[in-house]
């Protein structure tokens, strides 16, 4: 994984504050905890901070959380330089997270990112309609249906170079793609259909019992 670097000061907002729900949320998640172990909440709270600035994390928001836990900004600076859930720089509205480890790279996500770089430009970089962006990160968890991409909250998974082209051009056409694989696989089972137990009388037999 690349250095990841905060914003330069000329991007970066002065203030950052949540607001009264955000607040109000915060406190009760900080409860949670037993006392002493506060700061325990501090990617929740970055993670409710980029949600509210809008899919970025500015540092006033990582020095705010850091204080609202009484840590050391150092502190909630590492953890926002090291995790790739927090944008460290403005994004575009449709922020493409593209898997890069192994299963992912094995399985064709070459093909998924020359996509990417041809349709939306380097990593991090946001379209000049504020419509997209991308960046590679590490392993979201989804092996079984590799390639996939995250975009929000969404998986878009055992994906082509064609059918992610697709996806995109759903987006860019502000429709909503389904989420999930794009092949005929159902969730995570196995492509094609099942290849144990699919004779009908083992069920039968037990339906007379």
């Amino acid at each position: 994984m690349s250095v990841r670097r905060l914003a330069p000061p000329e991007m970066q907002p002065k203030e950052f504050a949540f607001s009264k729900d955000n607040l109000a949320w915060a406190k009760q998640q900080v409860a949670k905890y037993p006392e002493g172990r506060q700061q325990s909440a501090v990617i929740l709270l970055l993670w409710r901070a980029q949600e509210q600035v809008g899919c970025w994390l500015p540092e006033a928001a990582i020095r705010y959380v850091a204080d609202f836990l009484g840590m050391a900004h150092i502190r909630g600076l590492e953890i926002a330089t090291f995790y790739t859930m927090f944008n460290l720089a403005p994004v575009g509205k449709v922020h493409v997270q593209l898997c890069g480890t192994t299963p992912c790279r094995l399985r064709g996500a070459d093909e998924i990112e020359k996509v990417c770089r041809n349709r939306i430009g380097d990593q991090n970089h946001v379209t000049a309609d504020g419509k997209f962006s991308w960046v590679e990160v590490e392993c979201l968890g989804a092996c079984v249906n590799a390639p996939m991409v995250q975009i929000g909250s969404d998986y878009y998974e055992d994906l082509t170079a064609e059918s992610f082209g697709k996806v995109l051009d759903q987006f860019a056409a502000g429709k909503k793609p389904k989420p999930g694989p794009q092949t005929d696989r159902q969730l995570s089972a196995p492509a094609g259909g099942p290849t144990t137990l699919t004779d009908k009388s083992i069920y039968a037999a037990r339906s007379r019992e």
